[in-house]
């Protein structure tokens, strides 16, 4: 029996996975959750094979649920989108995630994958790898990027430089290069730009 976790904030979403997943006779759905916090949470109770994520979740995205998943347990994890955009793809597999699939997938193609995953292959949707491929590279540096990424996690500049040990002015250079970089008026909408194209 296949133990799995899903998580997923839309609850009509979530409903329909659970039922039509726990008519497969080799599938055990052990909890259904709400977000990624509670997807970490219920992973290290329940243990399961197997963890399905939404991309996007309060409190914690899939991926960064996922990352979390795979330094603190065995469990092998699945993001599902349904606004799947390429630089994503990236982010997920640097996370270590084991499938990544449209939430356009149909349900018995979802069971089969959610198996090839539990036994240890790894699965891509063939058009989000080959949008993938065509993506352009990041223009941001690294530290450009950290900043951008405590921004959107909602910390303020002051809060930024504290995290990561730098002075209050370097850290808003960085996020003046990484807002002229991405045509961006203001470190808010250069983070939403930078997340949306799978960058942070």
């Amino acid at each position: 029996m296949i133990r799995i976790v899903i998580a997923d904030d839309e609850e009509l979403i979530r409903g329909a996975l659970v039922a039509l997943l726990s008519l497969e006779t080799d599938i055990e759905v052990v909890a259904d959750v709400s977000d990624g916090r509670a997807a970490v949470a219920a992973a290290t109770t329940h243990r399961p094979e197997v963890v399905l994520l939404d991309l996007e979740m309060p409190h914690l995205d899939g991926i960064d649920a996922a990352e979390q998943l795979g330094s603190t347990t065995a469990c092998r994890t699945i993001i599902v989108t349904r606004h799947a955009r390429p630089g994503t793809l990236k982010r997920a597999l640097a996370a270590q995630v084991s499938g990544f699939v449209p939430k356009s997938t149909p349900a018995s193609k979802l069971a089969s994958i959610i198996r090839s995953v539990a036994s240890g292959e790894r699965y891509i949707d063939v058009q989000l790898a080959a949008a993938a491929l065509m993506e352009a590279e990041s223009p941001l540096t690294d530290r450009e990027t950290d900043v951008l990424r405590l921004t959107r996690a909602g910390l303020s500049t002051k809060d930024i430089a504290r995290t990561l040990t730098l002075a209050h002015g370097t850290v808003r250079n960085h996020l003046s290069s990484a807002m002229a970089k991405l045509h961006s008026e203001s470190r808010i909408t250069a983070a939403t730009v930078a997340h949306d194209n799978g960058w942070i």
